[in-house]
């Protein structure tokens, strides 16, 4: 006899149905499981034994061969145990098989039956709702996670006995009734707040350009002169997320086991700060079973790299496609995935090995081809990729010492959001609706500069020794000025201030 159970797999942030098929044949006790199925999954024969004798149940006597399919499919993980585990007792006739088409089923079961939480059910629970199911049974902890989506009945169970009964009919089970409307899409608990910088107007100003247009930015000064604490606020002056972004960020975060099952939808925009000894795969994702990296569960937020050339070469190298394309994909023998990138990167480096070069107050103590060696370690083509470099000089005491604060981060965001949704109806879809990933077409078109605008970045490009790859970059910056000054044409005003955010295309020394 075989019976069929539906379960999934996951395939990058989406996740795949597969048919969990059990078949029971005469021949001496053997348990089989076929359809490129990991470890974990061949293992998950003694934990279902187990788990079926302690439950009060008996495994069907015979050989039992379990398939899932589609076989040339990589299947990976424990969620695999519940719906093996039913189709094993409806094999068996202890399981009513009528209802197994009706309901998407994952879990991880331990010895004693208990059910226990699994990743990847938010992206599960969408496929479901493609497949037209009833509905997904799933995990107790997982229940809100599944439910957060609001596209289809969720039912969250503890024990596989509360399975049987539920699909058998001898229970009633109620939905869970969450939806993404449930969660507030801001934090209301986060204290950090831009009023609470002190000076740096130019940095402040730099990160609400970055923030408007969906720029990069480098930031460039000593230690201690508030670049890491600009970096956290950077967040708190970005629109607030969507239903649909929140969806796929949780999405992102359930595939890579870093979800917060009570509360699964983010409220707030992402902010990772990875260290400098990261590896390439923990910043861009991959590993043997590929799983998102920083850059991806950062995605629609920022990913703030302090100490930029302490990080390894190939780690930096490794960010030029997902900095460009807003994507990583990650290549095996076995097959490809591709994870979402789609990060504002913030970026900070000391001027000199030493942190002081340039310092009125404070002498560098590096020769000139130390600067040089320092500043090379960020290549070229990554710089290409990085919209803005802005020098942070250190804060004076007067200015730490002042009651004066500056603009919050709420006046700042409705700026943002201004100029955001004017970009919006420009691109009209396209570029992400960004003037950072406006593409060459794009920029000829809505760029456009008058006469003395096109004489000033002459002079710039003469005078201060720009180099050829940093004109694209101060239009799309230029563009994003105008758009926070609600001006539809670009004036020489919004180029000289974009000029002024390319200081590592100069020679410092």
């Amino acid at each position: 006899m075989i019976v069929r159970a539906i379960s999934s797999a996951v395939i990058g942030i989406d996740a795949i149905p597969v048919d969990v098929e059990v078949d029971v044949s005469r021949g001496l006790p053997c348990f089989s499981t076929v359809g490129l199925p990991d470890t974990a999954i061949r293992e998950s024969k003694d934990r279902i034994r187990s788990a079926i004798r302690n439950s009060g149940y008996s495994l069907p006597e015979g050989r039992v061969t379990v398939n899932l399919a589609p076989a040339d499919v990589k299947k990976e993980g424990t969620s695999f145990d519940l719906p093996i585990a039913v189709a094993v007792l409806s094999a068996g006739g202890m399981v009513d098989s009528a209802g197994l088409g009706r309901f998407m089923i994952l879990g991880e079961l331990s010895l004693d039956g208990r059910v226990k939480g699994v990743s990847g059910v938010l992206p599960a629970a969408l496929a479901a709702k493609d497949k037209g199911l009833a509905g997904i049974i799933v995990p107790g902890e997982n229940g809100p996670e599944a439910a957060a989506a609001g596209v289809v009945s969720v039912f969250s169970v503890n024990t596989l006995s509360q399975v049987v009964e539920f699909l058998n009919g001898r229970s009633e089970a109620t939905p869970l009734s969450l939806s993404p409307e449930t969660f507030s899409p801001e934090n209301p608990g986060t204290t950090l707040d831009f009023r609470e910088v002190r000076g740096q107007e130019q940095a402040k100003r730099a990160l609400e350009v970055a923030a408007a247009g969906g720029h990069h930015v480098l930031f460039i000064g000593p230690p201690g002169s508030g670049k890491t604490m600009l970096a956290q606020r950077c967040p708190t002056i970005l629109p607030p997320l969507s239903t649909s972004e929140a969806i796929e960020i949780a999405k992102i975060y359930s595939v890579a086991g870093g979800l917060d099952r009570k509360n699964p939808l983010v409220r707030l925009r992402p902010f990772r700060h990875p260290h400098h000894t990261i590896s390439d795969a923990g910043l861009v994702g991959g590993g043997h079973h590929p799983r998102p990296g920083e850059i991806s569960l950062a995605h629609r937020g920022v990913l703030f790299l302090d100490e930029l050339p302490e990080f390894r070469r190939n780690v930096l190298e490794a960010l030029r496609q997902p900095l460009e394309d807003g994507v990583i994909t990650i290549s095996r023998s076995a097959a490809s995935v591709t994870y979402p990138a789609a990060f504002m990167l913030v970026a900070a480096m000391n001027p000199c090995p030493c942190g002081h070069f340039g310092d009125s107050h404070r002498p560098c103590s590096c020769s000139a081809l130390q600067v040089r060696n320092y500043r090379s370690r960020i290549s070229g083509p990554l710089l290409d990729r990085i919209d803005l470099h802005v020098e942070v000089p250190p804060v004076r005491f007067r200015e730490l010492r002042g009651s004066r604060e500056g603009e919050s981060s709420a006046v700042i965001r409705e700026r943002v959001m201004i100029a955001r949704i004017l970009q919006e109806k420009r691109l009209n879809g396209r570029a992400g609706g960004l003037n950072a990933r406006m593409s060459g077409e794009d920029i000829r078109r809505h760029c456009v500069l008058d006469v003395e605008s096109h004489r000033f970045i002459d002079m710039a490009f003469e005078k201060l020794g720009l180099s050829a790859r940093a004109f694209s970059r101060i239009l799309k910056v230029a563009r994003t000025i105008a758009d926070l000054d609600g001006e539809p044409a670009i004036r020489p005003h919004h180029v000289s201030e974009a000029v002024q955010y390319r200081s590592l295309d100069r020679s410092v020394v």
